[in-house]
């Protein structure tokens, strides 16, 4: 599980489309390759605005790319 509770498909997403890399998905939304190695990575929750723009890149709705899975904590 990731350490922010959210989990991603832009790995196998990044697959699909082309085999596109890190730093072409950076590129096409304004951030860096290291943001997107964390994102991917679960070690960080990417703005509410870039995360948008990683499920446009790839045309699927937010939901396809994100998934929140709350810890036990939250019950």
């Amino acid at each position: 599980m990731s350490a922010t509770g959210i989990r991603n498909r832009i790995r196998e997403l990044r697959f699909h489309a082309g085999e596109m890399t890190q730093q072409a998905l950076a590129e096409r939304i304004g951030v860096t390759r290291q943001t997107i190695i964390a994102i991917e990575q679960g070690k960080y929750s990417p703005s509410l605005e870039a995360a948008f723009k990683i499920a446009q890149a790839f045309g699927v709705p937010l939901e396809q790319v994100f998934q929140y899975l709350p810890g036990p904590e939250s019950n």
